[in-house]
């Protein structure tokens, strides 16, 4: 059946930058103004100074008429100059409620480049390639400006664009095993890297994949893919990883159990009750999919529809299996790895989910705790008493964090370092109390957000809008996290002269589970034991 309006994904849709209908103006081209030949043609960009971007280029054919819910395609050569100064349309996104027109376009497929205007000494700066979040429903690569990492860290970095919602990982019968579109775009724009890093003064042979939320998802599937191998050499999974999930009622009363991806046979049944919704459920197994390929973007772009449609397929040539069983199994790609998580992260879906769902007392509590576990409601209420948080919200939210996210993510460490021993491996935990809110969630002096989920964005981007800027010891912070994902692009380790020494997962450490916590302030980062601070052999036995 299709997914009720109020859902796991709307929240986590949330998370993504607020959308604006259009595109900016072109930037008027100036003398100096950098020209870059692709494998495709010249484009034009714009000189910042210190760093240059070139952005709304091309990487594959627009999916749309007959391409759409194809695997991409290569995109057309031009002629000339083309101007690459403004960003393109972001893909169609999940409509926000009330909303009148569709956000975004099918012809989407573009991405953005930043470097440094300097040029490299007599070397090829690595290349960072970002992966939005917006739980495969929302986002953009554009609302992500990256210059600080680029000329901080010395780094080429690219921001992608992928399909969304319905478009991106739609599933019929008569599409037979085809991959999950969003994820086959990914891929295509690591291609694209390969084919032209160079010609940025990039390296295609050092290529660090990372992304946050959604973003990181992707990155497990592209670790668990067959054709993403040699794409990419490094990876940063940040609030996301292969095992993670929620449990039954984390969002609101009812909601169901989260699994980030799903099976092509379940995928596939949801198209096919979509098709009948749609009027597209006669003839034969070709009929459907050239009927929904008629149909305009307006009748597809709807709530209903795109969060039917945010999770990716297995079982197909992309994605074979489950990645955590392909975890499990030892079949990923061994590259080097950093994963992290917030110290708060659920704190952000259960402050979105308070107007409707209040939780002001200790019954409310015990309520959602029955529903998310049942009959081990009570050791999980013995574990996290009411009494020991500020109010029984916080406490609901540190419950859901741990179980989903903070002790997850560890697991997901664990696994992988058992089948690739002497794996470069490193743990994070984002802990700053007081961040920044992002702009445009509910604000509640009884809630505070801490550090939620996304709020170390900020931190590695200039353009994410908050309630107010970083402070002097944020900024400090955030120069400390660019300096550590830049090293780590660099070499594989993060490690940085000047720097807090960070530990890898599994070298000798006083610390049983040791990961870097990343605060303001004097000795705000330093390892710390983010298992015992998460009680995750707790949530180990109770098997997630």
């Amino acid at each position: 059946m299709l997914l009720p309006l109020l859902s796991a994904a709307a929240l986590l849709a949330a998370t993504a930058v607020p959308a604006t209908g259009a595109a900016a103006s072109p930037h008027s081209a100036r003398q100096g103004d950098p020209v870059v030949r692709t494998d495709r043609g010249l484009i034009r960009g714009v000189d910042h100074g210190s760093y240059s971007t070139f952005d709304g280029v091309p990487y594959a054919a627009p999916p749309t008429g007959p391409l759409r819910w194809r695997a991409p395609r290569p995109a057309t050569a031009w002629r000339g100059v083309r101007d690459a100064t403004t960003a393109a349309q972001r893909c169609v996104q999940m409509p926000a409620p009330g909303a009148g027109a569709v956000v975004g376009s099918e012809d989407c497929l573009y991405l953005n480049v930043t470097r440094p205007a300097a040029e490299p000494a007599g070397h090829r700066r690595p290349v960072l390639v970002w992966m939005h979040g917006g739980a495969f429903l929302g986002g953009a690569g554009s609302d992500y400006r990256p210059e600080q990492l680029a000329v901080r860290g010395d780094t080429v970095v690219v921001t992608v664009n992928y399909r969304l919602g319905i478009f991106g990982y739609f599933g019929h019968p008569g599409l037979g095993a085809a991959p999950p579109f969003g994820l086959a775009d990914q891929q295509a724009a690591l291609r694209w890297v390969r084919a032209n890093a160079e010609r940025f003064g990039g390296d295609p042979g050092s290529v660090t994949l990372f992304g946050e939320s959604a973003g990181a998802l992707s990155i497990c599937a592209h670790l668990t893919s067959p054709p993403a191998a040699g794409l990419f050499q490094r990876a940063v999974l940040q609030s996301g990883s292969c095992r993670m999930s929620f449990p039954r009622g984390a969002l609101g009363p009812g909601t169901p159990a989260y699994q980030p991806f799903a099976s092509q046979r379940e995928v596939q049944a949801v198209g096919t009750e979509a098709a009948r919704q749609l009027g597209c459920a006669a003839g034969g197994a070709d009929a459907v999919p050239a009927c929904l390929r008629g149909l305009s973007t307006d009748r597809l772009a709807t709530a209903q529809l795109m969060q039917s449609f945010n999770r990716p397929a297995y079982g197909n040539a992309l994605l074979p299996m489950a990645p955590d069983r392909a975890l499990a199994s030892g079949r990923f790609h061994r590259v080097p790895l950093v994963q992290g998580t917030n110290h708060d992260e659920m704190r952000m879906f259960v402050g979105l989910s308070l107007a409707a769902f209040p939780i002001r007392t200790e019954d409310d509590y015990r309520a959602r705790l029955a529903d998310a576990f049942g009959s081990a409601a009570p050791a999980v209420e013995a574990r996290y008493p009411a009494a020991a948080y500020p109010t029984p919200a916080l406490a609901w939210a540190a419950v859901l964090t741990d179980r989903s996210l903070a002790c997850t993510t560890p697991a997901a460490g664990r696994t992988i370092a058992a089948h690739a021993p002497g794996l470069a491996l490193y743990g994070y935990e984002f802990g700053d109390p007081d961040a920044p809110v992002l702009a445009g969630l509910p604000a509640d002096p009884d809630f505070p957000y801490g550090a939620a989920h996304g709020f170390e964005m900020p931190y590695l981007f200039s353009s994410f809008p908050t309630e107010r800027p970083l402070t002097d010891a944020q900024r400090a912070l955030s120069d400390r996290m660019v300096d550590y994902w830049a090293a780590f692009a660099h070499t594989g380790d993060p490690n940085t002269p000047g720097a807090p020494f960070w530990p890898a997962l599994g070298s000798p450490s006083p610390l049983a589970r040791p990961v870097q916590s990343l605060a303001p302030g004097p000795g705000g980062i330093h390892p710390v034991d983010a298992g015992s601070v998460h009680h995750c052999a707790f949530w180990d036995a109770m098997g997630g």
